[in-house]
């Protein structure tokens, strides 16, 4: 209910200082007790996105929603909550930079969705994209996902090459999304993929040497039908994983985070790293 609710206010569907549906409303309409409603209010009013939530009178959103979500004072929010509108923030500079360390990149994918419409619909003009990512190389032995029962070779295999699939298919997807806006908007656009000889057990993108947003890869148990079999794997549902922001200049502490995250990143991509082909 919290998520609806979050999304309503990020879409703009609740607007900034409108007042919420009362919690009878709210209940009705979501199937719930009063006590749901009361903790889904609270979680967002934690998460500085509503006020008066206390009082007699229906909660109300807040002035500022697009900064009580992303701003460096915000609560983690899912990576789909809180990557989105900071890639569309940082694809306002004339200089875009972003790197990324991820799993197969997909996030990134769905949040590149919002800034390249923007483009699209000329209210965004970047004049360079540079965008850097680090994937887990095919020819390694990944510690996720993997088959609980890693006693089957070919289970191993079905897995990784699932993996494998949405890795490339991620990839190229996002790398012919960003190189068309050279055609139709003469953008200089530059997309770069390197492969690495261990799974990331964190993403990590870094926007515009300004923007450092983390996350960890939490683990858990869960089916999924591969071809004509279900197989149970250790997995992360990376979309949900809780996304940390930190900003060059909030405080010692974010600054210095910011700029560790950057020289991890560039050691990274210039040492250990490796040639990355999108291929299968």
């Amino acid at each position: 209910m919290a998520e609806e609710l979050r999304a309503r206010i990020r879409s703009g569907v609740l607007r900034a200082g409108e007042r919420m549906p009362t919690q009878a409303q709210l209940a009705e309409e979501f199937g719930v007790e009063r006590g749901v409603v009361r903790r889904a209010l609270g979680i967002l009013h934690s998460e500085h996105l509503l006020t008066q939530v206390s009082k007699g009178a229906p909660a109300k959103v807040v002035a500022d929603p697009g900064g009580a979500l992303t701003g460096p004072a915000a609560s983690p929010v899912p990576t789909m909550v809180g990557l989105a509108p900071r890639i569309a923030a940082a694809f306002a500079a004339e200089q875009v930079e972003v790197d990324a360390v991820c799993l197969t990149s997909i996030s990134l994918n769905l949040a590149l969705g919002e800034p390249l419409r923007q483009i699209h619909a000329g209210r965004l003009k970047p004049a360079r994209i540079d965008v850097r990512i680090l994937l887990p190389s095919r020819n390694i032995d990944l510690a996720f996902p993997v088959p609980v029962d890693g006693r089957h070779r070919d289970d191993t295999h079905t897995v990784h090459q699932r993996w494998l699939l949405q890795r490339n298919a991620q990839g190229q997807v996002l790398k012919h999304n960003l190189l068309a806006l050279r055609a139709t908007h003469g953008i200089d656009v530059r997309v770069s993929f390197r492969a690495l000889p261990f799974t990331p057990p964190v993403k990590l993108y870094l926007l515009n040497g300004a923007e450092a947003l983390f996350a960890y890869y939490t683990l858990s148990r869960r089916e999924a039908e591969i071809g004509q079999e279900r197989l149970e794997m250790y997995d992360a549902e990376g979309i949900q994983s809780l996304l940390f922001a930190f900003e060059q200049g909030a405080s010692l502490r974010d600054t210095t985070f910011v700029e560790q995250s950057h020289l991890w990143f560039n050691a990274l991509w210039e040492t250990i790293s490796s040639e990355l082909a999108l291929l299968n």
